[in-house]
């Protein structure tokens, strides 16, 4: 299974970026999907995360401008994000909650990060 996440880019603040990540391979069926990031200096913190059946939480700094949805037909979890600030820059990673058969244990995935910098 890999995912493979893309969108990162460098944007001023106020502006947006959409985040796609997409799971591939041997997948039976998909989870949880989590968008974490990670700031230079800092430790890694989750962002949004949306379960199975749509369900969506978000870490408080994002609430109302960031939004986690997903398109289970094409195993891609999105992110959008609004009213950028400087200090969302980061790299963001993706990861999925995957069992690849099934009634077997489910295991957890990331992918590569992409970077996002938001500055004038």
């Amino acid at each position: 299974v890999q995912l493979q996440a893309s969108g990162g880019g460098w944007v001023q603040p106020g502006g947006s970026l959409r985040l796609s990540c997409a799971a591939s391979g041997s997948i039976f069926s998909i989870g949880t999907m989590t968008w974490y990031r990670q700031a230079p200096g800092k430790q890694r913190e989750l962002v949004a995360v949306i379960v199975g059946g749509g369900g969506t939480n978000y870490v408080d700094s994002v609430k109302g401008r960031f939004t986690i949805s997903r398109d289970n037909a094409k195993n891609t979890v999105y992110l959008q994000m609004n009213s950028l600030k400087p200090e969302d820059t980061a790299v963001y990673y993706c990861n999925a909650r995957v069992q690849i058969r099934s009634a077997v244990s489910w295991s957890d995935y990331w992918g590569q990060g992409t970077e996002v910098t938001v500055s004038s």
